[in-house]
């Protein structure tokens, strides 16, 4: 009983931590409960079976943890219009399994080579996941521990030289040395080793706080300049209205909204993430030729200097097999389609110029490995509540240059804006601001869209740019390079957001060096088990 006590207030530390509700400082002890059951179990229990005592008990705490702060998916809805239940249950279950097995791989390196060489592997094996769980194609970072402060931006001002993956360091380490400080008071009672040991722990929880709070106070980076921004938030209902109604009405209805809030002079437009075109797609062969960015041109005629940035489903046409990407899909004889969620910068006189959505929601836009997964399972897709087909991605990052101001532009796409090294990329492209186009509305009222907005305050400290985000239903919402949201809009209205963006172009550290801590600690798993097995083998010799 005890264990599994410790288990769940693992799992409740964790759970009251998360934003947007949370408290996030109870994250630095959140783990050491867990560290506690592993220890008691391994050292002092009479189980028979104590490895799958720790796997079971540590996927119990990643369960509830997992469900409080992401539960929100059962908002998705299936085409009947009921609550989809593998939205959620297929992340929760298999995101805890990930979990339990990092802890369990812990677990056994642990008994192997004692706790101190344990713990360190603890800290490189959690950041090595939660690197690995940035890249793969079953990407969900939603949990790396270092966006837990995403509502607190003055604690994280130094954010912009680690990077949220180094807040994730920070938090393991505190919690390592806090059970590690337990367990040196339990094995001596040593009055002055607790002192030492408590006066370390908190000078580390205060001092990169304070170094934050002076960055935050001493930010005084001058920008290049200023651009006028629009973002539009129609409300298009993702399920019904966005699919029945005509392609024309939508992108009316939208323009008019952008005409009705245009109070002077703007220099950028932006809608939301597939604002266009309802129903089906556009065709990039015919871009010029398109009737709905023809008529956006039309509208910018009567805003001269501004462009607009827009979310869109587009496609590409293939006529052969031959170099077809593997993303294609056959439409019939001799014809075979790419689709992709896009972002579009339209203006008058110019091309349409388009990015591709590089970071793809599992099992709603991206069939995971589909090379090898296809051949088994064919189309069979997981369905959240969108797309299921496989997309086509760019794999690179742009920048869209405005031919009337200074301004660069960032077309982040949604699930984009919750990777940091990543968004980097558009900084090295030129970027002076971000933009976030985003549909969130498919979870209706609940922590999804919170949470997003709230992982764009990260990215907006890391890079020292400012943010115009333009949701479909909101939050809309104007951050600036300190990560504070200087104005927003309330969920679920239709309205527009006009906002002042600065523009900045000097390159933080982070965004040159990107995820630094995550590497390092890659490279210490490696040596941990290279050492391991090194003394596995003497040992072995020894023993011959």
């Amino acid at each position: 009983m005890k264990y599994v006590l410790l288990t769940l207030i693992s799992a409740m530390l964790l759970s009251v931590s998360w934003p947007t509700y949370g408290v996030p400082f109870f994250i630095f002890f959140a783990l050491v409960p867990l560290l506690m059951m592993e220890h008691g179990v391994s050292k002092f229990s009479n189980y028979s079976r104590k490895s799958w005592v720790v796997f079971g008990l540590s996927y119990l705490c990643f369960v509830i943890w997992n469900v409080v702060t992401t539960g929100w998916l059962y908002g998705s809805k299936n085409p009947d219009g009921s609550h989809s239940l593998m939205a959620v249950l297929f992340p929760v279950l298999v995101n805890s399994f990930l979990y339990s097995l990092v802890f369990q791989c812990y677990h056994w390196y642990k008994n192997a080579q004692g706790t101190y060489w344990g713990l360190g592997f603890f800290i490189a094996i959690w950041m090595s996941f939660e690197k690995f769980h940035l890249n793969w194609e079953l990407t969900w970072p939603w949990l790396n521990l270092g966006n837990v402060f995403s509502e607190y931006p003055k604690f994280v001002q130094w954010y912009d030289t680690l990077g949220a993956t180094g807040g994730s360091f920070w938090i393991l380490l505190i919690n390592v040395l806090v059970f590690y400080t337990i367990r040196t008071w339990e094995a001596g009672r040593k009055r002055k080793d607790l002192i030492k040991n408590s006066s370390i722990l908190v000078g580390l929880i205060a001092i990169p706080m304070i170094i934050s709070i002076i960055k935050y106070n001493s930010f005084n980076e001058k920008p290049i300049g200023q651009v006028n921004v629009l973002m539009l938030q129609p409300d298009l209902n993702p399920y019904g209205e966005k699919y029945s109604k005509d392609s024309l009405s939508i992108l009316n209805d939208l323009l008019t909204l952008a005409d009705k809030n245009a109070k002077g002079k703007i220099d950028y437009f932006i809608a939301p993430e597939t604002a266009i075109p309802g129903r089906g797609s556009i065709s990039e062969t015919a871009f010029e030729k398109s009737l709905l960015l023809n008529n956006i041109k039309g509208f910018l005629a009567k805003h001269p200097g501004a462009v607009f940035e827009t979310g869109i489903s587009s496609h590409k046409f293939y006529l052969s097999k031959d170099n077809l990407p593997l993303e294609a899909y056959q439409l019939n004889q001799g014809l075979w389609v790419e689709s992709f969620n896009s972002a579009v910068q339209v203006m008058p006189n110019h091309n349409v110029e388009v990015y591709h959505k590089g970071k793809l929601v599992p099992g709603v836009e991206i069939f995971p490995y589909m090379n090898v997964l296809k051949p088994l399972l064919g189309d069979a897709m997981l369905n959240l509540g969108g797309t299921v087909a496989s997309l086509g991605t760019d794999k690179e990052r742009v920048a869209f240059s405005n031919p009337y101001n200074k301004g660069k532009y960032a077309p982040i796409i949604c699930y984009e804006s919750i990777y940091g090294e990543f968004t980097t990329d558009y900084v090295k492209k030129g970027a002076n601001f971000l933009g976030i186009m985003t549909n969130d509305s498919w979870w209706g009222v609940t922590e999804g869209h919170k949470q997003l907005l709230s992982y764009a305050k990260l990215r907006a400290i890391e890079t020292r740019r400012e943010i115009a985000r333009a949701a479909n239903s909101g939050i809309s919402a104007h951050i600036n390079a300190k990560g504070e949201i200087v104005e927003d809009t309330f969920y679920g209205d239709q309205t527009a957001l006009f906002a002042k963006v600065n523009l900045y172009e000097g390159m933080t550290f982070y965004a040159r060096a990107g995820d630094l801590l995550s590497r390092f600690s890659m490279f210490a798993l490696g040596f941990l088990l290279f050492y391991y097995l090194i003394k596995r083998f003497q040992n072995r010799k020894q023993a011959i």
